[in-house]
């Protein structure tokens, strides 16, 4: 599978981690968050293959999920109800959401792209 990156455009974390995957002559398919997020079948995907927390698929440090006050919210959701609110606006996911099948980062640290996107 190749590389998906969401990313957004004017996010300098995402603009380093694109960055980086270019200078590195890695390949990916880039979707603005915003405009295309990820869909609930993806996120599903990332959940069952990585086994990762779907809380920390969840931008919570970003205005959007503050405005929702989803940190009181997501303990009585559903998981259901959480990927469903999760994939309703982009700018609620953690971004860069970097995914290919079998690896995922979020955000960017430059030691785990040399470890994970160098080695796939």
């Amino acid at each position: 599978m190749t590389i998906q990156f969401f990313g957004y455009p004017k996010c300098s974390t995402c603009r380093m981690a694109s960055k980086w995957l270019n200078d590195n002559g890695i390949a990916f398919e880039n979707y603005h968050i915003v405009e295309n997020p990820p869909t609930k079948e993806f996120i599903k995907e990332i959940l069952h293959t990585t086994q990762i927390d779907l809380k920390k698929l969840f931008n919570t440090s970003g205005t959007k999920y503050r405005e929702l006050q989803l940190k009181d919210k997501l303990p009585n959701m559903s998981i259901e109800e959480q990927i469903e609110t999760l994939v309703s606006d982009g700018m609620l996911i953690k971004r860069p959401l970097t995914y290919d099948g079998k690896h995922l980062t979020l955000g960017f640290k430059e030691e785990e792209f040399e470890h994970i996107w160098k080695s796939s």
